[in-house]
Formats: C-alpha cells, sequence, structure tokens
C-alpha cells in the first residue's frame, strides 16, 4: 500500500465549506473539502510545519555534537547500555518533554512530531530509550497516577534526573499483553506484591519500575490487573540486569511481599496501556524506519567506493536491482506510517499503526540482512554501523511482540472498523 504525497488545493464556489477533522492528539493533517451535492475531497498534506522541521533539526543537532560510532560503542560497553549525561541532554533540551501531555508539564508533539523525532533519533542510531522509558513508561506514570504521586516525579522526569521503566512482561507471556501472574494483596494502606518481571526492557539502573499485578481473576484474565509505581530501592524489590541484543540492557525484577503504598496505584488498566502503547509502536516504527535510511545511505556510499573488476560493485546490475527493491521498501515502510498519521479516527489510527508495524517490523530486518551482506564479513561487526544498526532493527521487531501478533491486531481492528461502517 503506498499513500501519495497530494498537494495543492480544490478550488470551488464561494459556498464551499472545509471540515477540519481531529486526527490523532493535535494533528491536522488531513482536510475534508465539501465541494457540492455533499460531494467531498481529502486533502492531505505531507509537509512538515515549521515546528516539525526544528524538532528534526533540534535531534539532528543533538547526534552531530554527541554521537560518532567510538562513543556509541563506549556508551554500550556497560549498564546501562546508553549515556546517563546524554539522557540529561535530551531533558535540557525539551527532547523529553516533547511526547507528554502539555497537563503534565509536556510539550505534546502529536503523533507526527513523534513519527519525525523517533525516524531523526533512528538515522542518527541514537541509543538513548526514550521509546520505552518516555513514550511508554513516563506518559502511562503521569496520565495515570494521583496528582501528589505526579508532582513528585514529573519535574525529574522531564529533566531527565530520574528515569523510570515498564515492569509489565513475564516469562510466559508469548504476545500475550494481558498474561500477569504477578499478585497484588491489599492490607490496610499498603499493597503487598509477589511475583516476578523476567523483561523489564532499558529497567537497568531505572530509578522506579510500573509493576502490573493481579488482584483478581486468572493469569490470562484481562481484567483483575493493576500498576503499582515501585521506586528502585523499595524493600523486598530484587533487580538482576542482563544485556540484550541492541546494547541495551534490561533488568529482572523478581519480589516477595514487597510492599507499597496504596497511593502509589495508578488509574487505568489495560486499556490505558494500550493507549499508550499505540504511540509506543509508532515511535518504534518511526525509529526503525530510520535506521533503513541510515543502513541504506551507508550502503550506498560503501557501494560506490568497493571496487571489483576494477570497478565499483554498485555498478552491477543485479546489486542496482536488490538496492532497489529495499529502496521501494523504505518508501513503502514511510508510506504505511503516513497513512497512520492521516487517519481520522482513533480505531483507523491505532489500525494504521498495527499495520505499520507488521510490515516494518519483517522489512527491516529483511533490509538488515541485504545491508550486511553487500559489506560482506565486516557487516556483521561492531566495527561499523550497519551491525549495530542491524542489532537495533532486530530488537525493535520482536519487542514486545513479534510482527505476526501487530498483523493479528490490525485484522481484529480492520474488522471492527468494517462491523461500524456495515448499514
Amino acid at each position: 500500500m503506498y499513500l501519495p504525497r497530494v498537494r495543492g488545493a480544490i478550488r470551488t464556489g464561494p459556498e464551499m465549506t472545509v471540515c477540519r477533522l481531529t486526527l490523532c492528539p493535535a494533528e491536522r493533517r488531513a482536510r475534508k473539502v465539501i465541494v457540492e451535492n455533499d460531494q467531498w475531497e481529502w486533502i492531505v498534506n505531507f509537509n512538515l510545519t515549521e515546528d516539525e522541521e526544528m524538532l528534526k533539526a533540534l535531534v539532528e543537532r543533538f547526534v552531530r555534537d554527541h554521537y560518532d560510532h567510538e562513543s556509541r560503542r563506549s556508551f554500550q560497553a556497560r549498564a546501562p547500555g546508553f549515556s546517563v549525561a546524554n539522557w540529561r541532554t535530551l531533558g535540557d533540551i525539551g527532547l523529553l518533554a516533547g511526547p507528554l501531555p502539555q497537563d503534565c508539564g509536556g510539550l505534546d508533539i502529536g503523533a507526527t512530531g513523534i513519527a519525525t523525532m523517533f525516524e531523526a533519533l533512528g538515522y542518527g542510531l541514537v541509543v538513548e530509550p526514550v521509546a520505552e522509558a518516555i513514550v511508554l513508561a513516563a506518559r502511562l506514570f503521569l496520565t495515570g497516577a494521583n496528582e501528589p504521586l505526579r508532582d513528585a516525579w514529573a519535574a525529574s522526569l522531564l529533566s531527565g534526573d530520574k528515569r523510570i521503566a515498564l515492569a509489565h512482561a513475564e516469562r510466559e507471556f508469548r504476545d500475550d499483553a494481558c498474561w500477569v501472574r504477578a499478585t497484588a494483596r491489599y492490607d490496610g494502606d499498603a499493597v503487598i506484591l509477589d511475583g516476578e518481571k523476567a523483561f523489564c526492557v532499558t529497567g537497568s539502573r531505572a530509578d522506579a519500575y510500573i509493576v502490573s499485578a493481579r488482584s483478581s481473576g486468572t493469569p490470562d484474565d484481562q481484567h483483575g490487573v493493576e500498576f503499582f509505581l515501585v521506586p528502585a530501592d523499595t524493600v523486598g524489590l530484587t533487580v538482576t540486569e542482563w544485556p540484550m541484543i541492541d546494547g541495551i540492557y534490561a533488568a529482572a525484577l523478581r519480589f516477595t511481599d514487597m510492599a507499597v503504598p496504596v497511593s502509589a496505584r495508578l488509574n487505568g488498566d489495560f486499556t490505558a496501556l494500550a493507549e499508550v502503547e499505540i504511540l509506543a509502536s509508532l515511535a518504534r516504527s518511526a525509529e526503525a524506519l530510520g535506521i533503513m535510511r541510515r543502513l541504506f545511505a551507508d550502503t550506498i556510499d560503501y557501494l560506490g567506493t568497493r571496487t571489483q573488476f576494477d570497478v565499483p560493485i554498485g555498478s552491477f546490475q543485479a546489486i542496482q536491482h536488490r538496492m532497489v527493491a529495499q529502496y521501494a521498501a523504505i518508501e513503502q515502510s514511510r508510506a504505511l506510517i503516513n497513512l497512520a498519521l492521516v487517519s481520522a479516527q482513533p480505531a483507523a489510527f491505532a489500525r494504521a499503526v498495527h499495520g505499520a508495524r507488521a510490515y516494518i517490523g519483517e522489512a527491516s530486518v529483511a533490509l538488515g540482512h541485504e545491508m550486511i551482506q553487500f559489506h560482506g564479513g565486516m557487516g556483521v561487526t561492531d566495527e561499523l554501523a550497519i551491525g549495530t544498526g542491524h542489532m537495533r532493527m532486530l530488537m525493535l521487531s520482536r519487542w514486545p511482540d513479534a510482527p505476526l501478533a501487530a498483523l493479528d491486531r490490525f485484522v481484529d481492528l480492520d474488522s471492527a472498523i468494517a462491523c461500524d461502517l456495515a448499514p
């Protein structure tokens, strides 16, 4: 599926009525123009606004000032797998506040801003976990915490002085976001938590964790799960760090008879998590698109300098055809993200995000394989950005679930939307 870039306007008489539709948060990407006799057409604009261009330039400036291949390798040589100083810098320049709601102190840059920001972060191969720690964990916390708890943490989260991580996935969850075996038992003014969270991505050295636990129901029940903010120094909490394929350190949490105050409970259940996860999925897909573009650009440069038979290997027709196929995959990935950004209703937006995730999850890994093969053996080493970028794309393609799980959600929403539109 390819969404063309449409520019210009529809000329009509003075009776023309323009209806602006609310898309994703703060988005105004499409206009439904009534021409005559209740006939309408869409005007779609994919050009970045001035603010979005400034946002993109800000990320690019951050990459130029703080990143090269050797510094990236040094960041990932030890836990937590990224630079704490860079994390604070992201807070100082406002990028951590960008994806967060305005009523919580954020800038609420909207879906297009998130896609623009994360594509630029991906192109720069930035290793700081902005998607998981900000778009997912911090947004879930700030939108669900009671006012005293939110006020105690909001400023430090926005500045980068503190960081929280979502501890939700367990060993048996297997693409089932509802699976929670950890338990929560109320005891007066406290809640007693028991269980473990094996896959707390970006949980290394986090200041607090959003822990999901079940107060009722079976492990696979969609109801009965609550979320609690647990500081990292809470008595009864054991954190074990372990490195993931992309160099970021995750954490495995174990807790037995761990007591937290009732005020640490967040409002909302799986519905709140699912809403935040949609934006996080958009961020991951945009980041993967940026990495795809980076690996493609680096390979183009290499094909122009590597020679065989006294000519650049980029002049071989077979290689040109394979590169064209990957260029088409990049453009289709961008088109699917654009489709999400112009979707008019929340259900259509979620459906488009799932569709983009399902496609990009597979296409990005395939592109990485091709770029590695063009480079030969050195493509799999950490001496080049090719290997680093490919490992990050592998992580993005499989977390928090496989592309097929995203495709299932796409199909389910497609059926639901079709039922809603049926006469």
